[in-house]
């Protein structure tokens, strides 16, 4: 059998940061599903003993193997048939893996889904995407927000009745037009691999002195923003999205150890963008994931004006002037 999926990073907007159990959130998270930022994986099966290559672009990546045998490990009592066989995984992203832009996101759930794509070939039953985000979960939990839906909501929140810890819930049907365009350029701060990882980033909220606040925040925060989502309430919309992105920040460097994912230029870029909309009024606003690189969020009839502040003014904060020019997808798909 051979399959080939391509699925998305995500950015999000209310942080997931913490967990317990078997890949289960601290708190609840939602996020943008992206578009051009994804990683596209090949799965070979072949019918023997369970086991495993690995490759990235053709070439052998022995230091992905540990993640992908937890990845297996973890989900053999829900697919019992992967035991029988042999798996050939070659993976190539669309962006820098490693430097805080979700890789192990988009690269759990390309290979959930072809896992997934095995099972119905096997079972003659459609591919589920519940458990198609359940699996990827347990590879990457951000991964379960990969799946499908432009709005991905992942976690148990005390006001929304279909939330989940278990897998990733599409509520695309929240967004007012003013965000069903939103464009997502990620200014690539630094492309070099985050000097620690999300895993034990996620382990240092266990006795974190404010763990407890941080997760009522999250809930309190993620229905504001659902809220704004609706409403279009674009102000609202980055308050909360930008004070997440700095509230992730704050935790990780009040933890034992702490560390500063951001850089000097990170703040530049940040002080950029608020001046631009102190001065222009445009909706711009910036959120980061657990790495030094810069995400702009904006409606789509404000790219021009932003492309010319990136050219003439961001651009010289990026590693070697390069960034991302993404916007807002659907999920993982066959190809």
């Amino acid at each position: 059998m051979e399959t080939r999926w391509q699925a998305p990073s995500n950015i999000a907007l209310v942080k997931y940061w913490g967990k317990h159990g078997m890949q289960l959130p601290a708190n609840p998270s939602l996020s943008f599903t992206l578009k051009e930022c994804h990683t596209v994986t090949s799965l070979k099966a072949i019918k023997g003993d369970h086991g495993f290559s690995i490759s990235y672009d053709g070439r052998k990546k022995p230091e992905f193997a540990p993640k992908i045998k937890d990845y297996f490990l973890r989900i053999k009592n829900y697919c019992p048939w992967i035991t029988q066989y042999q798996f050939k995984i070659d993976t190539v992203n669309t962006f820098p893996h490693s430097s805080g832009i979700a890789s192990s996101a988009s690269s759990m759930a390309a290979l959930s889904a072809c896992i997934m794509d095995f099972e119905s070939m096997l079972t003659g039953t459609t591919v589920s995407a519940d458990k198609t985000s359940f699996l990827a979960r347990l590879g990457s939990g951000s991964a379960c927000r990969s799946i499908k839906g432009s709005a991905v909501l992942w976690g148990k929140h005390i006001k929304t009745v279909d939330s989940t810890d278990l897998y990733g819930v599409d509520k695309t049907e929240l967004l007012h037009p003013v965000f069903q365009n939103f464009q997502d350029t990620i200014l690539l701060v630094d492309k070099g691999e985050k000097v620690v990882s999300s895993s034990v980033g996620h382990d240092l909220m266990n006795g974190h002195a404010f763990a407890k606040a941080r997760f009522e925040q999250a809930h309190e925060n993620l229905e504001m923003l659902k809220n704004a989502l609706q409403e279009g309430d674009l102000d609202t919309f980055i308050r909360i999205t930008e004070s997440e992105a700095l509230t992730l920040h704050a935790m990780m460097m009040t933890s034992h150890p702490y560390f500063i994912l951001m850089k000097p230029k990170t703040l530049s870029i940040i002080e950029q963008v608020w001046a631009f909309r102190k001065e222009t009024g445009i909706p711009l606003c910036f959120t980061l994931d657990a790495g030094a690189n810069v995400h702009l969020l904006y409606p789509r009839e404000h790219k021009e004006i932003v492309e010319e502040l990136i050219n003439n003014k961001l651009a010289q904060y990026c590693q070697n002037s390069q960034y991302i020019c993404d916007y807002i997808g659907t999920g993982a798909s066959k190809c």
